[in-house]
């Protein structure tokens, strides 16, 4: 959960528990009181960093969860309140089904009363998996596959004529004009990629007088035991039939096919003495080529489906090959110092290799010594890619030294190979798992060359409805196929209507769900791992609307990550929607039209970490603006804001422009960055601003300066890279994925801090190392959990969670590390500290205290130095990477780029960022921040807005300038609300 130590609740102490009849009463009384009141009544909560707290929720209402960041609201929303009723959901199921999903530990809370089944949406990413798609997570393709099975129309791949059914006797007249005396096999395929062990099946086609069947590839007699493993899929055909052809033969093939396809209904595999298999269907094929289809089903048009995914990229539309520009990345240079000399085989340039590259030179009259881009095109693609059937006369001479015992030349003839398929050679024959990763930095992502990305065999894509194939329509956005679900209703036939009108409902109802969520230009293509975090969070949003439950308590986490201004109403109104249907929503969020259209607010605080974790108000959103207390409400009513810059910084001479950019729906734009400035790229959801920034302007630079392998997005150039000589990307990926990472892992303060432990005296007679306090090797950790402090449980359906362990409590070392104290500190005591008390705890140590104010700075301060990495937000993460780059030494003329820094900041911390920031600029450094918020955008000296719109109708330059500029503008979304926080 964001922000929050994944820590394992406090234990009751045994008098706590016999607690005396009075205070039971007590507690009796307070749920009589609350349990039919319409709220949610959490009492003595004590989660983290929360004080003992008795909160009053009221239920069916829209609930904003608010504070600065670290004060306690993923503590109490999530950690507490979604907690429990998970918790209580787990101790529903059987005995049985509890023993595999391990126990969830009780949140450290008194008692809740009031509480729904609870659902929690929260700031994850759906999938890094690269099968998972748009999509696949909103379940639309499993719609769309049952609606191409039964209304689509094949058509040949070959000549594009329509296919059509073919009876047995075409099939018949097909195999006897094959070649006279040509032995084949008549096989009736049972079973296509199918799990089970047949063992019936084998038992009842013996009965049947059959002999022999091929299960994989392989022929089995059916005389012989056949095992199968009934968790494989497998392939299963009975052989009919083994044909000689030859005059007469007719009647004897008839009766092969007409079992076969009795067998298998309908479908007849020949297969030919080369091992090549014609496929015959009564159902379908080509007139003209006699292209086949075997029975067109659902699993046809899935490409996480063997049957249905291309067989060279199996389904993933791309593939992991050789890249020419990894492999020749200088071409100012000759060809022996263009980068060529880095890849396995040719580092020697008096190699075989390069012997046989120099006659290739000679045999075309090129210079050895010319650079790379002025030698012939003809002859660098011979070079390269290889000379085809065309041989090449060679000449080698070796030996002739005074250690060698032989000399030898010769000459041979023979075509030339080219570096390119050299290379893939020995990367495919090599054994070793190191070379294999050597030769991986040479390589990108290419698409598949069979079915261009399109993940389906082209049986697959000759599937049309409304001419059109399955992926041409997963292609569009989403409100595109919107309206070409209302146009297919119109033209299918009443047949077909009746056939598939529920599957045109169901996939219409999902779409209209993505559409009110504002996720219209997402086409059903999309990458799920390219999705940010408010997207998939509206995905899953989407698809809880969609179900339409009743008497829900849903809890959310700043679903307004990523959303434009424009936007936020829609996503208002859904929440609204939910709340209408009785359900209650519970946000934490901090964005200001959110708590202004709020039913309840709950402000937490009044501070970060230790300082926070008491509800500092309560009620309204009137009633928050008008409490002194509350520091949200100082920012509602205006009594304090995040000021307008005096004097913004000017643009000036130099600038870094990328020019042609055409990556995804970007429209050949040419955009300018000018250096030395606060720049800010926005513009409604799904405009292009990821595209522009962070797959063209960040990989071009991080290539041209940092000699980085990743391939940038399509452009044309970039212009004035020799301008900077850094660029840094800090994105919200996580800092780790275990446990094992955290923040003073993360910052490397645990180095120092283990010196510090290993230099006291307890330590030294003990004859401990600065080892011996990582709980990463063997030695002073715990090792029944390894020292990450937790264990690990698979939930299966649920998503998996971190218990502590029961023998180290959580506190990673053994007993006889512990006992080593520094300060009167054990190191699970200091790990335990917040980044502000280790300040003041680590006073005298320059080194340490200095790497911890960065932390500060960035409004880190309430986190532990031990908060481990799965329990970071997007935002924190983030935030922790810009720490690390403000510890390290300035140098200027650093690029750094931030895409939505403002996630799950508060009104103050949004304050102290842009200060951060600022002072990067004012030490002579550039930064370019993609972000909708427009306290940020308010702030920057310069604004890059992308647009008008999202998906197709965007990927245009709207606007840029000063922030007065864009708000002048009258086509630009952005400029419209930021009249309003201008005053223009």
């Amino acid at each position: 959960m964001a922000g929050k130590r994944a820590t394992t609740p406090k234990r009751t102490s045994p008098a706590a528990v016999t607690a005396t009849d009075e205070a039971v009463s007590t507690a009796e009384k307070q749920r009589e009181n609350t349990s039919s009141s319409g709220f949610i009544f959490v009492k003595g909560a004590r989660q983290h960093n929360l004080k003992n707290i008795d909160v009053k929720i009221p239920r069916d209402k829209l609930v904003i969860v608010t504070g600065v960041s670290g004060s306690g609201k993923s503590s109490l929303a999530m950690d507490t309140i979604y907690a429990e009723g998970q918790r209580r959901y787990l101790e529903s199921l059987s005995t049985y089904a509890r023993q595999f999903l391990g126990e969830l530990n009780k949140p450290d809370v008194d008692f809740i009363e009031g509480l729904s089944p609870a659902i929690a949406i929260e700031q994850k990413t759906v999938s890094k998996n690269p099968r998972s798609t748009v999509g696949t997570v909103t379940e639309v393709n499993d719609y769309l596959r049952l609606l191409y099975a039964h209304v689509g129309k094949p058509v040949c791949p070959n000549c594009h004529k329509p296919i059509i059914p073919q009876t047995s006797q075409e099939i018949i007249e097909r195999i006897i004009q094959l070649p006279e005396k040509a032995k084949v096999q008549v096989l009736a395929p049972m079973a296509r990629q199918k799990k089970g062990t047949y063992q019936d099946d084998f038992k009842k086609w013996k009965s049947q007088g059959y002999v022999r069947v091929k299960v994989d590839g392989d022929v089995k007699s059916l005389e012989d035991p056949i095992t199968l493993d009934k968790n494989k899929k497998h392939d299963v055909a009975i052989i009919v039939d083994r044909i000689a052809l030859a005059p007469g033969i007719k009647k004897r093939l008839a009766d092969a096919v007409e079992n076969a396809l009795r067998l298998s209904d309908g479908l007849v595999f020949v297969e030919l003495g080369d091992g090549s298999v014609q496929e015959y269907s009564e159902k379908f094929a080509c007139p003209t080529c006699g292209m086949t289809f075997a029975k067109i089903e659902p699993r046809m048009f899935s490409f996480n489906n063997p049957v249905g995914a291309c067989p060279r990229c199996s389904g993933l539309g791309s593939m992991l090959t050789f890249d020419p520009e990894l492999i020749v990345s200088e071409v100012d240079q000759p060809v022996y110092l263009s980068g060529l000399q880095n890849v396995p085989g040719f580092g020697n340039v008096n190699s075989y290799s390069w012997r046989m590259i120099k006659e290739l030179f000679r045999h075309f009259g090129q210079d050895f010594e010319a650079p790379v881009n002025e030698l012939d095109k003809k002859f660098l693609e011979v070079l390269l890619l290889g000379s085809g059937g065309e041989k090449i006369e060679f000449n080698f001479e070796f030996g002739g030294g005074e250690d060698q015992d032989f000399q030898y030349t010769g000459k041979v003839k023979r075509p030339w190979e080219g570096v390119f398929k050299t290379v893939n050679r020995r990367y495919m024959e090599t054994n070793s798992q190191m070379a294999r990763d050597y030769y991986a930095q040479f390589m990108s992502e290419k698409l598949c060359p069979d079915c261009g990305g399109k993940r389906l065999r082209p049986e697959s894509l000759s599937v049309l409805v409304d001419g059109k194939n399955i992926h041409e329509l997963s292609d569009f956005s989403i409100r595109e196929i919107m309206e070409i679900m209302e146009g297919l209703e119109r033209t299918l036939s009443d047949q077909e209507k009746q056939i598939v009108k529920d599957v045109i409902k169901e996939i219409k109802g999902r779409l209209s769900f993505l559409v009110n969520v504002n996720l219209d230009y997402l086409s059903l293509n999309r990458m799920a791992g390219t999705l940010s975090g408010g997207e998939s969070q509206r995905i899953r949003l989407a698809s809880q609307i969609g179900s339409s439950l009743v008497g829900v308590l849903y809890v959310l986490d700043e679903p307004s990550i990523g959303l434009h201004a424009k936007d936020k109403m829609q996503l208002i109104k859904m929440l609204k929607k939910l709340v209408d249907l009785g359900n209650s929503v519970l946000v934490i969020e901090h964005d200001e039209d959110f708590m202004r259209n709020s039913d309840h607010i709950l402000d937490l605080g009044p501070g970060p970490g230790v300082h926070g974790g008491t509800v500092v108000a309560q009620g309204t959103v009137e009633e928050i603006a008008s409490d002194p207390a509350s520091v949200t409400g100082r920012y509602l009513s205006g009594n304090d804001c995040i000021e307008i810059p005096l004097e913004r910084r000017q643009a000036g001479g130099a600038y870094i422009e990328v020019k042609g950019a055409r990556e995804n729906n970007l429209k050949g734009i040419d955009v300018r960055f000018p250096l030395g400035v606060f720049c800010v790229v926005t513009g409604v959801s799904g405009a292009g601003k990821s595209s522009l920034v962070n797959e063209i302007l960040y990989k071009s630079l991080a290539r041209a300066i940092n000699k980085a392998k990743e391939s940038p997005g399509k452009h044309d150039r970039i212009l004035g890279a020799n301008q900077i000589d850094k660029v840094i990307d800090i994105d919200q990926s996580p800092i780790g994925r275990t446990p094992r990472s955290n923040v003073v892992t993360y910052t490397k303060v645990f180095d120092d801090i283990r010196d510090i432990f290993a230099s006291t005296q307890e330590a030294k007679s003990r004859g401990y190392t600065k080892g011996r306090f990582s709980f990463n090797v063997k030695g002073g950790r715990c090792e029944n959990c390894g020292g990450s402090g937790f264990l690990e449980i698979e939930m299966h359906f649920l998503p998996n969670v971190y218990v502590e362990c029961s023998v180290c409590k959580g506190k990673r070392y053994n007993a006889e590390t512990l006992e080593v104290r520094y300060k009167d500190k054990t190191i699970d005591q200091v790990l335990r500290m917040t980044c502000e008390e280790a300040m003041d705890f680590f006073a005298n140590h320059p080194k340490i205290k200095q790497k911890l104010k960065t932390l500060l700075d960035v409004g880190m301060g309430y986190m532990e130095l031990g908060q481990i990495a799965p329990t970071m937000s997007g935002g924190e993460a983030q935030r922790m990477k810009l720490a690390k780059e403000l510890s390290k030494p300035a140098t200027g003329k650093t690029l750094y780029i931030l895409d939505e820094p403002t996630t799950g900041l508060h009104f103050v911390d949004i304050k102290r960022l842009l200060s951060v920031l600022q002072e990067l600029v004012n030490r002579g450094n550039t930064v370019v921040v993609i972000e909708h918020n427009l306290d940020v955008i308010k702030a920057a000296d310069w604004v890059v807005d992308l647009g008008p719109d999202g998906g197709a109708k965007g990927g245009h330059l709207v606007a840029e300038g000063t922030p007065e500029d864009v708000a002048r503008d009258e086509k630009s979304h952005t400029g419209r609300f930021l009249r309003k926080v201008l005053g223009i």
